[in-house]
């Protein structure tokens, strides 16, 4: 492992942790590696060109000159949809529409809450970090119907709540805004906020 002084840096708003921790290499990894941090953060070699962050192989002043290797291919224009409208033109609702954070109408509760009763009762969801393996399985059924039949990208708190509720272990407000807020910190649910409502969308890896 390189020496020399660096500073370490980690941010999450979702959580509202900021760690910054200066010092000799091997004593920051240390810490880093003690705090559970190692797959997350910079390391940036100080009094160095910061090109070399999150390089683990630095070990001198000419390899942290280096830019990284690993930034992906480069950008393709031609690739690159190009979306023009008249000025004015925009139709906020119409896109808020699109992403599911329109409430449905009664109708379409009413067909969603159909729908949804009559699925098969899922397995409990497995893992030591599901809070309710139950309530967590019916929710990821809840968006697999959304998407796969419904081709909706999000529901807002208060259609999960009405169409679901008595199969997430009874949650209703706040609670209810409190686990699906869990879900989306451990990566679970996408949050999208648009319109007046909050909507919440699966997860692509979690959703399987």
């Amino acid at each position: 492992m390189a020496s020399g002084d660096v500073r370490f840096i980690f941010r999450s708003d979702e959580t509202d942790v900021n760690v910054t921790i200066e010092g000799k290499r091997e004593w920051v990894q240390r810490i880093v590696d003690e705090l559970g941090l190692s797959d997350v953060g910079s390391f940036i070699p100080l009094g160095q060109n910061p090109l070399a962050q999150n390089n683990p192989n630095i070990e001198d002043d000419e390899d942290a000159m280096l830019p990284p290797t690993d930034m992906g291919p480069e950008p393709d224009p031609s690739r690159i949809p190009v979306v023009r409208r008249p000025i004015g033109e925009l139709n906020v609702e119409v896109e808020i529409e699109k992403i599911g954070l329109e409430p449905p109408s009664q109708n379409d509760v009413f067909e969603l809450m159909d729908a949804f009763s009559e699925l098969d009762e899922p397995r409990p969801i497995q893992g030591q970090m599901s809070v309710d393996p139950m309530a967590e399985a019916w929710l990821k059924e809840l968006m697999r119907l959304i998407v796969r039949e419904g081709a909706r990208t999000a529901l807002a708190t208060e259609t999960i709540e009405e169409v679901a509720s008595a199969k997430l272990g009874g949650r209703t407000g706040i609670e209810l805004s409190v686990w699906l807020e869990s879900l989306f910190a451990a990566g679970k649910l996408v949050k999208i906020h648009g319109g007046d409502a909050t909507g919440w969308g699966p997860s692509p890896r979690w959703l399987g």
